[in-house]
């Protein structure tokens, strides 16, 4: 089963291959996927690599967790399921405001 994890703290100009070939050492990836902002295109800073077996993702998370990369110390961990957040996937809370003063028999 396929495992995919979170890097964080990554320098602006990683690319997918540069992680790609730094996860492969440590097992077969299915993915590389740099998160970009929608407006820029600039990365974010993280990514998300999911890795064919639980065990190549332990070995990466395990070597990888507080190495440097360009001078800045990556963090390596599994990814949390969206679902498993706290609110993901439910709608925004609207907040009601405090019915309107009521009116006399003219609307007013």
């Amino acid at each position: 089963m396929s495992t995919k994890i979170y890097v964080g703290n990554l320098p602006w100009r990683t690319t997918d291959q540069q992680l790609n070939d730094l996860f492969s050492a440590h097992g077969d990836v299915l993915s590389v996927r740099i998160i970009s902002d929608r407006d820029t295109g600039r990365s974010r800073g993280f990514a998300f690599v999911t890795m064919t077996t639980a065990d190549g993702a332990q070995s990466a998370i395990s070597a990888l967790n507080g190495s440097l990369l360009e001078g800045r110390t990556l963090v390596v961990n599994e990814a949390n399921n969206q679902g498993s957040r706290p609110g993901a996937g439910r709608a925004p809370v609207s907040v009601r405001t405090a019915d309107p003063a009521p009116r006399d028999d003219d609307g007013h």
